[in-house]
């Protein structure tokens, strides 16, 4: 009978690695999905700023955002984080990079055949145009190419166990990442559509301004509502109506371009985003703007005490 029992929980365990393996194979985009496109640079260089590419993958020690060496540290709950080089030198950043790997890690969160941890704000890129996507890797390609170099600072303090089993991604990508591109609403308007797929799609604002679950996923029914900083060191505000009931949409929108807010200035993580969405156009700030406002009020966590 024991004999018989450990049988059977040999079967048991083979079978379940087995279909770990197979339910964790990082995913890829197939090359005929992409299809013909003439990319817009234009089009390229918005994305690239709302999408604050240059907050994360600015080179260590460097001031110019158009180079893209990395290296940066982000601290999480998780360990440290150091944003690849996402330049086009071929030997250091993404030089050699197709539109379908590049497709494939912003949607799929795969490159090189592994998964990418979810720091990377994929779950909000999977919501962008293919065609979108196609733009910005156009255009990050017209960008400098860093060659990364022994002053980098070293890489230390990485993902804890067992967060640092990538194999372990693919099951939180299989209870986090629908894959499901933006819909717009055809009950709304052009402005406000708009404002919701930058805002959902390449501005990612949702990543930063909602608080997270013990696997590190947005909370249910509280995005947008605020919460720590990765790091724990600072608070992310809430922008649901709960807390920008009083600003009209000309305030939201007049802080994107300027950083200005009523009766003070943006401060912390927020500087390095208007310093991004002041490169936007006027109508594309105004659409984030109307979406933002038309976010139903939720309380959400609330920020700890000042000692």
């Amino acid at each position: 009978m024991t004999r018989t029992l450990l049988l059977l929980a040999a079967v048991a365990a083979v079978v379940a690695v087995g279909l770990f393996w197979v339910l964790t194979i990082p995913q890829t985009v197939s090359e005929s999905a992409l299809g013909a496109h003439k990319p817009n640079l234009d089009n390229g260089r918005t994305l690239f700023f709302i999408g604050g590419c240059a907050s994360c993958h600015a080179t260590y020690g460097d001031k110019d955002p158009s180079k893209l060496g990395g290296r940066m540290t982000l601290e999480t709950p998780f360990g440290n984080f150091y944003p690849p080089n996402i330049s086009p030198d071929p030997d250091y950043g993404i030089g050699r990079w197709t539109e379908v790997q590049f497709v494939s890690a912003m949607t799929k969160g795969t490159a090189d055949d592994e998964h990418l941890y979810p720091v990377f704000p994929y779950p909000s890129y999977q919501r962008m145009t293919t065609n979108d996507l196609r733009d910005l890797f156009a255009f990050l390609k017209t960008l400098p190419k860093v060659t990364n170099t022994d002053t980098m600072p070293p890489q230390e303090g990485g993902p804890t166990f067992p967060f640092n089993i990538r194999r372990f991604i693919g099951l939180w990508k299989l209870l986090f990442l629908d894959g499901l591109p933006f819909q717009p609403d055809p009950q709304k308007p052009d402005d406000w559509n708009r404002g919701a797929y930058l805002v959902n799609g390449p501005g990612h604002c949702a990543e930063c301004h909602s608080p997270r679950n013990f696997l590190g996923a947005i909370k249910s029914g509280m995005r947008f509502t605020g919460g720590p900083t990765p790091d724990g060191k600072d608070w992310v505000p809430n922008i649901t109506q709960y807390s920008l009931g009083k600003w009209s949409e000309s305030d939201i929108a007049e802080m994107l371009a300027t950083g200005k807010i009523p009766g003070d200035r943006v401060g912390g993580a927020m500087v390095d985003v208007v310093r991004n969405t002041a490169q936007l156009s006027p109508e594309d700030r105004q659409a984030i703007a109307v979406y933002i406002k038309s976010l139903p009020p939720v309380q959400g966590l609330s920020p700890p005490r000042q000692q």
